[in-house]
């Protein structure tokens, strides 16, 4: 059966975005609108519930094997033309987390519902594949080299293992390298007909059926539920398969536009930076140069091996450093260094580093 809910008390979501508190006044400071209004006490106290709820079931999914990424978002202040004027990180809050728990709950039990029909029917699933040992094992190297170590014993000590190092490098210098590196490691998760679960939720059932944003995905499963609630027959498998297919390839070039989007915001930020030194962590190194990331903006770039010119650099692959054949002097994966801006590229979008040296505490 459908039905219509209406939605009376008024109730935002606040800038703050933290729940820790029952109170009825929602202040300027904090509200979308900055204007300060009272809400009713016993919306007030659902909020509240459902806070402890979403904490619990939290919990719960990550005692049973999810794992948990909460990848710090770069986003840019700008001035009244469009131009990135500051850089800041957006982090996930009660709020966010209080919302998601209640959307991963509905995809699940939407997901659990349909595929427990019988006879089967068709249906959209989000599926993700555990990860692939040769690149868990590349992510041991990588993170040793900050002094974390990984249980790969089995499928419970990988999840437990790969929270505890993302719990572990919350706030350090390392923490957005180790973050990537991380999720690079998992599978890609995808759209399809053929259910294998969810590795990184944990869950055997698991479809995108409600989210902030109305994908085609959401669509196509609210379209199957309704068929199948009104006791129509199977659709057509290929056809479902064919549709999942192409909104996996839609989701990638998405994700493949947004990242780059970001690209282009960083370099032109940093473009109003020319020739300032900045502190940074190396996150790659290739036999043509060494990667770095700014640790204030999260802004990487390269350092040509042809820039590096007070000595001949050699690149140590199983190091994953940079070695002076010279002064002997490393250049390793993870160490902070100190780079000026040497030239910016927004087609290519592109940012060049010169190799100022290390700290002088190290």
């Amino acid at each position: 059966a459908q039905a219509i809910i209406e939605n009376n008390p008024k109730f935002e979501i606040q800038r703050k975005r933290d729940i820790s508190s029952f109170d009825t006044t929602i202040p300027k400071e904090v509200s979308l609108t900055e204007n300060q209004y009272n809400t009713k006490p016993e919306i007030a106290e659902a909020v509240l519930v459902l806070d402890r709820l979403a904490k619990k079931m939290r919990s719960k999914r990550m005692r049973e094997g999810a794992i948990s990424f909460d990848k710090v978002e770069v986003k840019f202040n700008l001035d009244e033309d469009a131009n990135p004027v500051g850089v800041f990180f957006k982090t996930s809050k009660d709020a966010n987390k209080l919302i998601e728990e209640f959307m991963l709950l509905a995809n699940r039990k939407v997901s659990e519902f349909v595929g427990k029909m019988k006879p089967e029917k068709t249906f959209v699933y989000r599926v993700h594949d555990e990860p692939d040992e040769s690149k868990l094992a590349q992510l041991q190297t990588v993170v040793g080299r900050f002094g974390h170590r990984l249980n790969f014993k089995d499928k419970g000590s990988i999840a437990s293992s790969l929270n505890k190092l993302l719990t572990d490098v919350v706030g350090k210098k390392e923490q957005n390298l180790v973050d990537t590196l991380t999720i690079r490691t998992m599978s890609k998760a995808e759209y399809t007909t053929h259910n294998i679960g969810h590795y990184g939720l944990s869950f055997d059932y698991y479809s995108h059926f409600t989210s902030p944003i109305r994908r085609y995905p959401d669509v196509m499963a609210h379209r199957l539920l309704q068929q199948y609630l009104d006791g129509e027959k199977s659709a057509n498998e290929e056809i479902y398969e064919e549709k999942c297919r192409h909104s996996s390839n839609m989701e990638y070039l998405a994700t493949k536009a947004e990242r780059d989007s970001i690209k282009y915001m960083q370099i032109r930020f940093m473009q109003d930076h020319q020739d300032e030194e900045f502190l940074g962590v190396i996150s790659g190194v290739t036999d043509w140069g060494i990667y770095v990331e700014i640790i204030s903006n999260k802004c990487e770039g390269m350092v040509s091996v042809r820039d590096m010119k007070d000595d001949h650099y050699q690149f140590d692959q199983d190091q994953y450093a940079m070695v002076g054949k010279k002064s002997g002097v490393v250049y390793q994966l993870g160490d902070e260094v100190i780079v000026k801006v040497k030239n910016t590229d927004l087609v290519k979008k592109h940012l060049d580093f010169y190799m100022v040296g290390k700290p002088e505490n190290e």
